[in-house]
């Protein structure tokens, strides 16, 4: 056995190495539209792909300068710090070229040849269209140059090391590009490019084993462990599958963080505020065609509940808090008053089989985005300072069991367990 495991290591480390030094650094196909546009309208392009891949949530501190860097991105691994990506020559991307920076999306490579670590999700990035990439380039370079010298990353040994990158690298990437689907519409199509690519949403909505590694573009869910938070199946009708959706509520939430089937929190909501609001109603649209498209996985969740006394008992208890903090605002039906007050009877959010979102949000509140199209969104407060550990376990089990509802009830543990986590 320990030989197998022996041979397994030389493997992969060959295979590593092989990533790290072979040639496959090609500039990509000519741009065929950027090119041809005057300066100003190729600057104006690339903004809005810059917004369409939310850059300055990743690559600008809370208070600092714009695309500066600085930022620590936080995974299991330790800390990758965002660089600066200003024009300025000595500490940003000032001398980079056009071929430098497509090879950064495209290949995961810097500039010096080293390998990028993935939190710069260029697994997603390498579908961007040589004419999208250099438009983002030329935005990029029109920015005020701010000399802000970069931060080495704090990772553990091994992850730190080079050569470890390229292994991962030859298991989990393959540069690539997008093909479009001739079976589908051009609104499918441009839906894809942008979920799949610039989107960058399996980055979150995937699942990731222990090395990081996701299952591509399945959208199938996954636990952001660093954030607390659980980005849902995009594709399973028992968590966020879209296929039951009109698409002018998929279209609603994605643009304005709130629609009368669901409004979004947590996360979602930074990337509503600062990225998909932007986007245009078309590409909106496109998405939500795409998302609403997904194929279903066909399955469906049956719980079997406790009808004990002091399960029953839990839950009553939970009850009594719902009508204490919750009554007034969603109601003695759970219907709510959507979007403002978000229906508790069958929302998916609840009735997950991953409760982490619900806890989050009865521990920290939860704020939807304030955007052009919710200027002035409603929010939930905290209730982590006036309830337990075990009073949130309860009344999160209670509407996991009421209105229709039929979850699992979760512990005082799975809720000590988020308490710690910071909001974002």
């Amino acid at each position: 056995m320990k030989k197998v495991i022996y041979l397994l290591l030389v493997v992969v480390l060959i295979a590593g190495l092989a990533q790290l030094f072979r040639s496959s650094d090609d500039a990509g196909p000519p741009a065929t539209v950027t090119a041809k546009l005057p300066a100003a309208e190729r600057v104006a392009r690339g903004a809005y792909l810059a917004k369409a891949g939310d850059c300055m949530a990743c690559h600008t501190t809370r208070g600092g300068r714009q695309y500066a860097g600085g930022r620590a991105l936080q995974t299991p691994f330790g800390n990758v710090i965002s660089p600066n990506i200003t024009p300025d020559r000595a500490t940003g991307i000032g001398s980079w070229s056009a071929d430098d920076f497509w090879l950064a999306l495209h290949n995961g490579k810097s500039r010096d040849g080293r390998l990028l670590y993935p939190a710069f999700p260029y697994t997603n990035y390498t579908r961007i269209t040589r004419d999208d990439a250099d438009a983002l380039y030329a935005y990029l370079q029109s920015l005020p140059p701010v000399s802000q010298a970069n931060l080495p990353h704090d990772l553990r040994f091994p992850y730190n090391q080079q050569f470890m990158l390229a292994a991962w690298r030859a298991l989990y990437f393959k540069p690539a590009v997008f093909r479009e689907d001739g079976k589908q519409s051009l609104d499918w199509n441009r839906g894809a490019y942008l979920v799949q690519g610039l989107g960058h949403c399996s980055a979150c909505h995937s699942a990731r084993n222990t090395l990081g590694g996701s299952s591509g573009e399945s959208l199938s869910g996954g636990l952001i462990p660093v954030l607390g938070w659980y980005a849902p199946s995009l594709t399973a009708d028992a968590e966020a599958g879209l296929g039951g959706w009109q698409p002018e509520h998929i279209a609603a939430l994605l643009k304005t963080g709130v629609s009368p089937r669901a409004t979004v929190f947590g996360p979602m909501a930074e990337v509503v505020r600062e990225s998909l609001q932007h986007l245009s109603d078309s590409d909106i649209n496109a998405m939500a065609l795409y998302l609403k498209a997904l194929p279903g996985d066909g399955k469906s969740s049956h719980f079997e509940r406790d009808q004990g006394t002091e399960a029953t008992a839990y839950l009553a208890a939970g009850a009594k808090l719902y009508e204490t903090h919750c009554v007034d605002c969603h109601g003695s039906s759970g219907a709510g008053l959507p979007p403002g007050y978000p229906p508790l009877a069958g929302n998916r959010a609840l009735t997950m089989e991953q409760a982490v979102n619900p806890i989050r949000i009865v521990l920290n509140g939860g704020f939807a985005p304030g955007t052009a199209g919710n200027p002035r969104p409603y929010g939930m407060p905290p209730f982590g300072h006036v309830l337990t550990d075990n009073e949130v376990a309860q009344v999160v089990s209670y509407l996991r069991s009421a209105f229709g509802n039929n979850a699992p009830p979760v512990s005082s543990n799975d809720v000590n367990r988020y308490r710690a986590i910071p909001l974002d």
